[in-house]
């Protein structure tokens, strides 16, 4: 591997003291790794939630469906869970396969954070990222529609548009990606909206 330049150095150091890049590259490695953390909790808790026998103080009560169906395929939740997805056809093998590179993507933004912020690093996880919300999406739209609009009688009547469905954790990471992000605008978007919603008295 060729050693840098004093120009490429220089150039490194640089950006590591602008404020503006340095700030852009830790917020958009946090929304990166909080992204993620959406997408392994959209793979395990619809499973437990789907296979529970019902609540109570601690929770969710896991029932033995989900030990024997799911959990029984692998010791890792995560990875159980995906093996019961792609059974029943919510993902395919490019799926996994995409999973398996966001999983060492965030890895490597977990592990070298700093390696990344100081440019030391490649940044491809800027790359994967539209994989990950496209994968998140997936199967949050997989469970709307075949689980919450098949088992409600008032949205089957209804002609619903998959395209124009926004599940939850995708409008979650639009708004950390706007709030932290976006231009002036579109920051305070949405604490405006919050304000103007409190201040509104109870009816």
């Amino acid at each position: 591997m060729d050693r840098p330049t004093a120009k490429e150095i220089d150039s490194k150091w640089a950006e590591f003291l602008t404020p503006e890049i340095l700030r852009g590259k830790l917020i958009s490695a946090s929304i990166h790794l909080a992204a993620f953390e959406l997408l392994k909790d959209s793979i395990i808790e619809h499973l437990r939630t789907f296979f529970s026998s019902g609540f109570d103080e601690n929770g969710i009560i896991v029932g033995p469906r989900y030990q024997s169906e799911v959990l029984a395929r692998n010791q890792s939740p995560l990875y159980a869970s995906l093996s019961w997805l792609r059974e029943f056809n919510v993902i395919d093998d490019k799926d996994l396969e995409t999973f398996k590179g966001l999983k060492n993507a965030r890895n490597r933004v977990a592990h070298e954070m700093h390696e990344l912020a100081s440019g030391r690093a490649l940044s491809d996880y800027v790359e994967d990222f539209p994989k990950l919300l496209a994968l998140l999406r997936k199967i949050e739209i997989w469970w709307i529609v075949n689980v919450e609009i098949a088992t409600d009688e008032d949205l089957l009547a209804k002609d619903i548009d998959e395209d124009g469905i926004v599940p939850g954790p995708i409008c979650a990471v639009s708004i950390m990606l706007d709030v932290a992000l976006g231009s002036d605008e579109e920051a305070n978007h949405y604490i405006k909206a919050f304000r103007e919603i409190s201040q509104k008295p109870n009816k």
